[in-house]
């Protein structure tokens, strides 16, 4: 498997907060495997309320489709974090992000990840093409 592809830091526009708890981390001392991806939608919901993109009763407008994840330091809890966050391609029904979760402080990098976001058509059951405005918002801020 090949490592996430996720720009420099300088290069990523937006940045999410989110907190670790106590109780995050598993029986060895470092974060669960599972709060990386609570981080990483975490930071989804950061941008997408950033940039008017959440849909009617906070609701996203698209599923997780594909997720990798690579692990390069132990995170813990309780602890502040920051989630770098890029929507870096924009498809006709899906879109790619990269995300890079570290401390704030130092910046010590715990991980990095990809994931593939599929538009999705709850009444259907399935995939659908992007809405202009939603592909729009996203090109404009992230200069796509």
């Amino acid at each position: 498997m090949q490592a996430p592809c996720v720009p420099p830091a300088d290069q990523i526009r937006f940045r999410a907060h989110s907190r670790t708890r106590w109780s995050d981390e598993d029986n060895q001392g470092v974060l669960n495997n599972a709060v990386f991806l609570t981080l990483l939608e975490e930071a989804r919901h950061q941008y997408c309320l950033h940039l008017g993109l959440i849909g009617v009763q906070n609701q996203f407008t698209f599923v997780l489709g594909q997720t990798n994840l690579r692990h390069l330091a132990p995170g813990h809890g309780p602890a502040d974090v920051e989630i770098q966050i890029a929507t870096v391609r924009l498809g006709s029904r899906s879109f790619h992000q990269a995300y890079r979760i570290c401390t704030p402080g130092s910046h010590e990098v715990w991980a990095e990840a990809e994931a593939v976001m599929v538009i999705w058509d709850s009444e259907n059951g399935g995939s659908a093409a992007m809405p202009a405005f939603f592909r729009d918002k996203i090109a404009e801020f992230e200069g796509l």
